[in-house]
């Protein structure tokens, strides 16, 4: 584990030009033996999963006139009266940000960039689209969770270890407030533009195994379930890092920022330090550095995701 210190930090490297770097980035691609992606929420955000602003208010319009706030996240901490409200704002924030149509094709430049190559991705982001953009389901680690899966809201005995895909139940809880679903999973508002904020009680989603209410399957407290799943694809992760010590690894790190550093970001620090044939790419808009012992070993851009994958296909 790398230990943050100030004084390690050395912001977006050594100062060479925009193209000098992508000509760096394309020979660590092209001649590594492995790759590691660590993806943060900045890829998501570069995809187009705004939280804020006309996404915003095209789905919870009538959650913002009621109670003020003007971003998703903010919704979903709000401390609703009642089960019925709480799923009828989740159900929405879920299937946007996990069954509708992805919003634009960065994932998939990003697995063209990598799809002939050895690699492995490491991910806090919980929204699948990895998986749903043609990744290789054994080469994800999603270590925070799915939007797409529920578990027990007191996970114990038989609930103790399971989680439980929420296709079915969350598409039910949209079409009972009157939400239209297009063939591709598009959100549509019915043509009179109403739509209920509440689902039916009888759609509260209680777990089959310990009769208790459901919740997301998202890391927020110590209740968080490491389903048979999760530690599967942990074991395959550790296993690809001992595959490939000593090699030549790029360890290309998008979006991620100081919010849970000790996941992704610090590892891949120490990792590239321990390692002399190892390099380490950040990519990053405003929060691109890396530490000052792997900076002649290290890319750091400060530009959109988007303009970089863009310059590397060219």
């Amino acid at each position: 584990m790398y230990f943050f210190n100030p004084n390690t930090i050395m912001t977006c490297g050594p100062e060479i030009s925009f193209g000098d770097k992508i000509t760096v980035l394309k020979d660590r691609l092209e001649n590594a033996d492995a790759i590691v992606i660590g993806a943060g929420s900045g890829l998501s955000t570069a995809a187009g999963y705004t939280y804020t602003g006309k996404r915003f208010e095209e789905y919870f319009a009538d959650f913002e006139r009621k109670y003020g706030f003007r971003d998703m996240y903010s919704g979903g901490f709000y401390p609703y009266r009642t089960m019925e409200e709480f799923w009828g704002y989740w159900c929405r924030y879920i299937w946007i940000n996990r069954y509708a149509p992805i919003p634009s094709d960065l994932y998939e430049k990003l697995r063209t960039l990598v799809k002939d190559k050895d690699y492995f991705v490491l991910t806090t982001n919980v929204d699948h689209c990895f998986q749903r953009s043609g990744f290789d389901r054994k080469r994800l680690y999603y270590t925070q969770g799915d939007y797409g899966l529920f578990q027990s809201s007191d996970p114990q005995e038989a609930s103790r270890d399971k989680t439980y895909d929420n296709y079915d139940c969350i598409r039910g809880m949209l079409l009972a407030e009157g939400w239209q679903i297009g063939q591709e999973g598009e959100l549509f508002l019915p043509e009179s533009g109403n739509v209920s904020m509440t689902i039916p009680s009888n759609r509260i989603p209680v777990c089959p195994d310990d009769g208790k209410l459901m919740t997301t399957n998202l890391r927020v407290d110590d209740s968080f379930v490491q389903d048979e799943g999760w530690y599967q694809a942990a074991e395959r992760y550790q296993e690809f890092l001992r595959r490939h010590e000593g090699l030549h690894v790029l360890y290309l790190e998008l979006g991620v920022g100081m919010n849970t550093p000790g996941i992704i970001k610090f590892n891949f620090w120490q990792y590239t330090k321990e390692n002399p044939k190892a390099f380490y790419a950040c990519i990053n808009k405003g929060e691109a550095g890396c530490a000052r012992d792997i900076t002649k070993r290290s890319v750091c851009m400060d530009t959109g995701i988007r303009e970089v994958l863009e310059a590397l296909e060219a």
